[in-house]
């Protein structure tokens, strides 16, 4: 009888922590894959940054950085990436996989239409650019910052440095800056990029008889190029607002995104928001491909473990 009582509260406990786990296990598989396949891209965004900001082309400026500042310079800002998709990636993937068990638990358990595919990747795509607005602002702080004269250099030591200098210097909300940009940009991004995965493993998967790796290398290379083709543009607005600089008298070039996709659309024409696509295609592709494996991966360590 007392080992019976105790086992009782022993396995209360235990049903409690599997349930938290279950709850917590997407979104924590969502910012592991995420942060591996930034460690193998870091280098990539960061020669993207740079060409949209006017630097050259993708080899003119590999082989400037490399000349000037060395292989590290490859690897600036790996801490706020890694803090992004910690954060961003975290909340994205982890909502987009709720939401879709329970659209698909509301459906009887049958496949979901590509529309409401897209409509739950626009709200996971929201969800993750607010929560992680923040840590994508140190990014593209850290990236630019070497572009800078020395006079106007922010020399942000690591994320956590520059998220609190620009909570010191230009207030917390600050931290927030081209929010709405960023969220535009997630929204359409993740429309593309989840929306697209999900129904590329059906066609691959079910209707086309694929291997388990040819289905997530195929629905991943998918994914990744409609992600691209989606968001370049939000992408190349978010990036010019968050950098932007006042001139002497305080004034900033755009006074919102609007204004900085109007003039942009003025000064180069329609196809100056694709400036960098074939880098900006490759870095996003790859990294949507190394997410989706590595979730993958995990996710099928987890079920041998029994988790």
């Amino acid at each position: 009888m007392a080992e019976a009582k105790q086992q009782q509260p022993q396995a209360a406990t235990a049903a409690a922590a599997s349930g938290v786990w279950k709850t917590v296990k997407p979104f924590a598989n969502g910012g592991a894959s995420g942060m591996l396949a930034t460690c193998v891209i870091q280098p990539i965004d960061m020669v993207k940054v740079r060409i949209q900001l006017g630097e050259g082309s993708a080899a003119s400026v590999t082989k400037k950085m490399l000349a000037n500042e060395g292989i590290s310079a490859f690897y600036k800002g790996l801490s706020a990436g890694l803090l992004r998709q910690a954060t961003y990636t975290t909340a994205r993937l982890g909502s987009f996989r709720v939401l879709t068990n329970k659209a698909v638990e509301a459906n009887d358990g049958k496949p979901l239409p590509l529309v409401q595919k897209a409509g739950i990747g626009l709200t996971a795509g929201a969800i993750g650019a607010c929560v992680g607005s923040p840590a994508d602002l140190a990014l593209i702080r850290m990236q630019a910052d070497s572009t800078l004269p020395a006079a106007q250099s922010r020399n942000y030591k690591n994320a956590f440095h520059a998220l609190y200098r620009i909570a010191a210097d230009e207030g917390v909300l600050a931290l927030w800056k081209g929010a709405g940009p960023t969220v535009v940009r997630a929204m359409s991004l993740n429309m593309g990029m989840l929306a697209s995965y999900d129904q590329s493993v059906e066609l691959f998967r079910d209707k086309l008889g694929a291997g388990e790796v040819t289905t997530v290398l195929g629905a991943s290379a998918v994914s990744g190029l409609c992600a691209s083709a989606c968001s370049l543009p939000f992408d190349y607005v978010k990036t010019q607002i968050q950098k932007m600089q006042p001139d002497a008298s305080g004034k900033y070039p755009y006074t919102g995104s609007l204004d900085c996709a109007m003039k942009t659309l003025k000064s180069g024409g329609p196809f100056k928001f694709y400036t960098g696509f074939p880098v900006y295609c490759v870095r996003i592709a790859p990294h949507a491909m190394m997410t989706w494996i590595f979730l993958n991966e995990i996710q099928k360590l987890e079920k041998r473990l029994g988790l």
